[in-house]
């Protein structure tokens, strides 16, 4: 348990992660706007760099809106395979400071330095923090902003204040003073909804809501929500930092580049869906008993309809069975734009789910071949490539010219800039979109000793 005396809770978080990734390996980038998402017209900003933030992007944000604010930023489809390794390596610098690492995504984690480090200060933790930070820029090449505090709450806080490139320490008795006049937004669990009912009631600030009374905030909203966030605001947050997080719900979700309205068309991808959330939870070792669909409108509307199990599956007959009964309880006549299933509820294997698993096992796949298997935390798909085989940012290498990436691609051309981490601004070169001489290629490595 974490001593609430020091600041021995640190949450590290990678400064505009995917969109640092791709200026680090395409020096053309560097100090550019840079946003990383989908490119088709469905698309969703995932990370925008600062020099995109400049002009008011963010994430969530529609492309489509994104290309209005800046035409000229660089809008590249993302490589999971380069920031997963890059992940990798921030969490292995992350073990060496504790055992007690809490990965929350692949930029962002809560590390305990009470378990291995039993004599803390700020003094102490500034200089660990320190270490880390100058660790992961000669590693990587990227920046991580790191906050300090005796919770999770005051660390996650901390670390967002000064971003990027930046490191505060809160010591517990300035953390009363630090919160205080900061909005009630701020704290977790205060979305949109919640927020406007507080300042409603005058609760504008975190220093109004810990001064607030109990039981107006239960009426106000619930024993529960209420109770938590009258302990967040006056600091206290019990929440241990967790090794191992376990997997809430595995999911699969589709955007569409026109809106859908053919049920036949519909069922068929939601059949498709379910049966790659099936082999994941089966390469998970896992099972669950809520099955849940989520269909979003022609006018951005969303709805969810789900149904608990009497027992948990991974059966892909059963969640395509149950799944397909939800969205025929969906009006979709007006057009989908994203059609999405999901399993929660989990657990390990049940005799439910072998018995199950042996009944589906006789049955042949209806498109005559099996599903296809993703691992339990694959990112979904942003949407369309910019062009059949070509996606921007994608790595790729030419026989004459080597590697480089896909800057663009459209009308059976595809431009290609030749450059990597290592290299100066490359020259661009277009090729007809069918060159046999060029080809997909792995993410370029980036070498910590190269000058």
């Amino acid at each position: 348990m974490t001593d609430p005396s020091v600041p021995g809770v640190v949450h590290l978080d990678l400064d505009a992660f995917f969109a640092a990734v791709e200026q680090r390996d395409k020096p053309s980038l560097r100090g550019k706007p840079v946003v990383v998402g989908g490119t088709g017209g469905r698309g969703v900003v995932s990370t925008a760099s600062y020099e995109a933030r400049a002009f008011g992007i963010g994430s969530a944000m529609p492309t489509a809106r994104a290309r209005r604010l800046c035409p000229n930023a660089a809008y590249l489809g993302g490589r999971f395979e380069a920031y997963r390794e890059v992940s990798r390596q921030v969490m292995e610098l992350a073990h060496e400071l504790s055992p007690l690492v809490e990965p929350l995504s692949l930029d962002e984690a809560f590390v305990d330095l009470s378990a291995a480090h039993p004599d803390l200060d700020v003094a102490a933790v500034t200089a660990i923090a320190e270490d880390f930070r100058a660790a992961v820029r000669a590693r990587t090449g990227l920046t991580v902003s790191v906050g300090a505090g005796a919770s999770k709450l005051v660390a996650k806080i901390a670390s967002d204040l000064r971003k990027p490139d930046a490191l505060v320490v809160v010591p517990p008795a300035e953390q009363e003073d630090l919160l205080a006049p900061m909005s009630v937004r701020t704290i977790p669990g205060v979305g949109a909804v919640t927020g406007d009912r507080l300042v409603r009631a005058g609760l504008k600030t975190i220093g109004a809501l810990a001064a607030a009374d109990e039981g107006e905030l239960v009426r106000m909203l619930g024993k529960a929500h209420g109770t938590a966030l009258l302990a967040f605001a006056r600091g206290i947050d019990p929440r241990p930092v967790v090794a191992e997080r376990e997997a809430k719900s595995v999911s699969a979700e589709e955007t569409f580049a026109v809106d859908l309205t053919d049920r036949r068309d519909l069922a068929e991808r939601l059949r498709r869906m379910a049966d790659r959330v099936a082999a994941r939870l089966a390469a998970a070792g896992l099972s669950g008993r809520t099955v849940t669909v989520k269909v979003r409108r022609y006018d951005f509307s969303t709805l969810n309809r789900s149904r608990t199990l009497a027992h948990a599956t991974s059966s892909a007959r059963e969640i395509v069975q149950n799944a397909t009964e939800l969205l025929d309880t969906v009006d979709v006549a007006d057009g989908v734009r994203l059609l999405g299933v999901g399993v929660s509820g989990l657990s390990e294997f049940s005799q439910a789910d072998l018995l199950a698993d042996l009944e589906d096992a006789v049955e042949p796949e209806a498109d005559g071949a099996p599903a296809e298997e993703e691992p339990l935390e694959s990112p979904q798909p942003y949407g369309p490539p910019a062009a059949p085989g070509w996606r921007p940012g994608q790595d790729v290498r030419h026989e004459e010219f080597g590697p480089g990436w896909v800057q663009g691609s459209g009308a059976g051309r595809v431009t290609v800039r030749f450059e990597g981490p290592h290299t100066p601004v490359g020259r661009i070169r277009t090729f007809r979109d069918d060159d046999s001489a060029l080809a997909p290629a792995d993410p370029p490595v980036f070498d910590p000793e190269h000058p």
